[in-house]
């Protein structure tokens, strides 16, 4: 089963008893679910490892089964050229999926570079099961993300297809078609040509 897959369908069994639902003091059964860990923009790979080293060292692995950077793929057009850089979803942020206690608590909490739970007051928060399948569909698109730098009103080059080398001013973004709109200057009047977003490049 991929780390993702987990999100949603982990079952107990599925890690050899790992996330085993544990009693609180009113004898209640606690379920592992996912909580949002705030940590210093730019250093979340670095807290999940200093996480998991904290996790195997201090025996956390019945209570703390999963840390997770929610990443996506990103087209980025520069220079004329395309790459696919991998794009942070939530930057500043992890994801933990544990049995929330003290104990646990205080070992997320007190891990270099963590800052805090996200939640009301001083309680951390799990995510809600349809917040957790939105992030799935987002890290499990095979349709990497287009990063636009451009907005309306804004003048762009065109770099593909008939128009290319024209120049131009955005009109209209659809953000849903990945299209942008550019009014060119064709013939002596402005003409909207429709464009996908890779074939265009901010001026």
């Amino acid at each position: 089963m991929r780390v993702w897959e987990s999100l949603l369908f982990w079952a107990p069994a599925d890690r050899g008893g790992h996330g085993d639902a544990e009693a609180d003091d009113a004898g209640q059964k606690k379920e592992p679910e996912w909580y949002v860990v705030h940590c210093y923009s730019g250093s979340e790979n670095k807290v999940k490892r200093n996480l998991e080293q904290r996790i195997e060292s201090m025996g956390m692995k019945d209570k703390i089964f999963e840390v997770i950077v929610p990443t996506e793929e990103e087209i980025e057009i520069k220079d004329g050229k395309r790459r696919i850089v991998e794009r942070r979803i939530f930057p500043g942020y992890i994801l933990v999926y544990m049995i929330m206690d003290e104990d646990s608590w205080h070992v997320v909490r007190n891990t270099p570079g963590v800052t805090g739970f996200v939640g009301m007051g001083s309680k951390p928060t799990p995510l809600r099961p349809e917040e957790v399948a939105q992030i799935l569909k987002r890290m499990e698109s095979e349709t990497p993300r287009i990063k636009i730098t451009f907005k309306p009103g804004e003048r762009v080059r065109i770099i593909d297809g008939p128009f290319r080398d024209f120049t131009g001013k955005v009109a209209e973004i659809d953000m849903d078609r990945a299209k942008v709109r550019v009014l060119v200057n064709f013939f002596g009047r402005e003409t909207p040509v429709e464009l996908d977003f890779l074939q265009v490049e901010k001026v």
